[in-house]
């Protein structure tokens, strides 16, 4: 069996997240699923897209200096289907590293990625859901760990060394990084 952990959600949060209406979810009931949901005021799902899907490394370091190290185009045209990013980056005492494939862009609403190992697909998947209002957006980052059908019975061994202490530094590391980003991206001439 699969193991989910989950994110501890605020009472104020589980009233907001009452009002919304929820985002869409692809994910299999198999799954290791790690997921953030974190509201940023006075940015938009389109300059979180837009700045991914062109990112630099040099950019990337700006973001979160010490902490995000490489992100870069490394195959294909920047922002399209196939295109292989490189990632580089600590989530807490973590490093997190290697190439993936974008597989879903939605300007604006959507970014999936599926990690690849020497351009072989691999179980792993980073999808990040947008959602404007008002007041900013709402955004939804999972990283979904597993196989679908028979394949499923690997999952436990794919989820060693992922579990609460890496779900709670990928929390923590998500609810920083996207204000980071609003406030590095509003200080730009």
């Amino acid at each position: 069996m699969a193991l989910s952990f989950k994110s501890p959600v605020s009472a104020r949060d589980k009233i907001a997240q009452h009002r919304r209406r929820p985002i869409p979810q692809a994910q299999g009931p198999q799954m290791i699923v790690f997921a953030t949901e974190v509201h940023v005021s006075d940015f938009t799902g389109r300059e979180v897209t837009e700045f991914l899907c062109r990112c630099t490394d040099a950019e990337y370091q700006s973001w979160w200096p010490g902490t995000h190290l490489r992100f870069h185009t490394a195959r294909g045209e920047a922002g399209v289907l196939g295109a292989v990013v490189y990632m580089d980056e600590y989530v807490g005492a973590y490093r997190v590293r290697g190439h993936a494939v974008l597989r879903d862009h939605r300007p604006g609403e959507r970014l999936l990625v599926q990690m690849v190992w020497q351009r072989i697909p691999l179980p792993v998947f980073v999808d990040i859901l947008l959602r404007d209002d008002p007041a900013g957006v709402t955004i939804r980052h999972e990283v979904r760990i597993g196989f679908a059908g028979i394949g499923a019975l690997l999952d436990p061994i794919l989820g060693l060394g992922h579990g609460p202490d890496f779900a709670a530094a990928l929390d923590a590391h998500v609810r920083e990084e996207f204000p980071r980003l609003r406030d590095m991206l509003q200080a730009r001439p």
